[in-house]
């Protein structure tokens, strides 16, 4: 049994406007970490939000250990769901010490256990002998872990993350983020976390639920959505990729790059998602292409840290492909371009074959 079931969730913050979660279901299992995934406006933070009881939706269920929070004509408190909730900016009181805000959260303890309890969690988040500090004297890191400690004291069944991290520079977030991974894990602990960062997304969560307009577009493992996205929208915003129609006839397909291998088989008129890694770039000093590659012009280079990420001109189409730092390409530079991966078949219908249905 799942340890929370969210089926079939509706909610309007306006009668006659668009639905900000409409019909989402989704369900963790004990120990797991899901992360709800896309652009802004998308539903993210609502979800969490119904989750933790501060929305009341119009239609469905959550259902956490098999009781009820949420349903036709029940709807439990916030303060009685046993869910825990750390906040984008953290929200810790400023007028409290650090020992004073993670007891903050366990009045429900007799007194003599709420202050060992309190400096139990610090401890697990190495924030041993800050206890008397205030906010204001913690780094964006250490109140992060504050804020997650208060969180967690009270002993919630599942944990809601909303950008818990984004506040962090990159260096700090990454590792924060490992940090803060391994005591979840060593607790146990369910999480449902938010973000818009995909990277985060993949290193953090076991799965990802990628979400358009309210809806579950995807959800699996990280490493399962990357290599197989079901849509065009979901290998866009996870990674990014080229889209090719093609004519499929199994393994393979033809496109206007040549033939190129398929994951999986397929037949028939298709729409094609090829990472940018799938492509290689190598520099053509020839006035011909060789070895059947095919005559590329690079448009543009953007170095990235790990990587360069070029946009090139191949037959007629615009590229997006991921080399080395070292390879000595730029703007006007002529190449040659080679498949080097698979792509994958995705739902959508072709061009020609969207524009043949509206002919028809």
């Amino acid at each position: 049994m799942p340890l929370l079931s969210i089926d079939q969730i509706t909610l309007r913050y306006t009668a006659s406007g668009t639905a900000a979660v409409d019909g989402l279901s989704l369900a963790l299992e004990p120990g797991e970490t899901v992360a709800l995934l896309g652009p802004s406006g998308c539903g993210k933070t609502t979800t969490l939000r119904l989750v933790a009881g501060f929305e009341r939706p119009e239609a469905g269920r959550i259902t956490l250990e098999e009781r009820v929070l949420v349903g036709p004509g029940v709807f439990v408190p916030p303060d009685q769901r046993r869910v825990g909730m750390v906040f984008q900016d953290y929200a810790l009181f400023p007028h409290l010490s650090v020992l004073d805000n993670v007891t903050f959260g366990l009045e429900a303890l007799p007194r003599r256990e709420q202050v060992p309890r309190a400096r139990a969690m610090l401890e697990l988040f190495g924030l041993g002998g800050f206890e008397a500090r205030m906010p204001h004297a913690l780094s964006g890191g250490q109140q992060q872990r504050v804020a997650l400690a208060r969180a967690l004291a009270p002993g919630p069944r599942v944990l809601l993350l909303d950008e818990a991290f984004s506040s962090l520079d990159a260096a700090l977030r990454a590792s924060t983020r490992v940090e803060v991974r391994r005591v979840l894990k060593s607790l146990g602990t369910t999480v449902l976390l938010v973000t818009h960062d995909q990277a985060e997304a993949m290193a953090f969560a076991d799965r990802l639920a990628v979400m358009r307009a309210g809806k579950v577009e995807q959800i699996g493992t990280p490493e399962a959505i990357y290599t197989a996205p079901r849509n065009a929208f979901v290998a866009w915003f996870l990674g990014g990729t080229n889209l090719l129609p093609g004519s499929a006839f199994g393994n393979g397909a033809r496109t206007v790059l040549g033939v190129i291998p398929l994951m999986g088989t397929a037949k028939g008129q298709v729409l094609l998602s090829l990472r940018p890694e799938a492509l290689r770039l190598v520099p053509d000093t020839d006035a011909v292409a060789l070895g059947g590659a095919l005559r590329a012009e690079v448009l543009s280079r953007e170095f990235q840290g790990h990587g360069v990420e070029f946009t090139v001109g191949c037959g007629g189409m615009e590229l997006t492909v991921r080399g080395a730092p070292e390879l000595p390409l730029g703007p006007g530079d002529r190449a040659r371009l080679e498949v080097v991966g698979k792509a994958v078949v995705l739902e959508d219908a072709p061009p020609e074959a969207e524009a043949q249905s509206r002919l028809e």
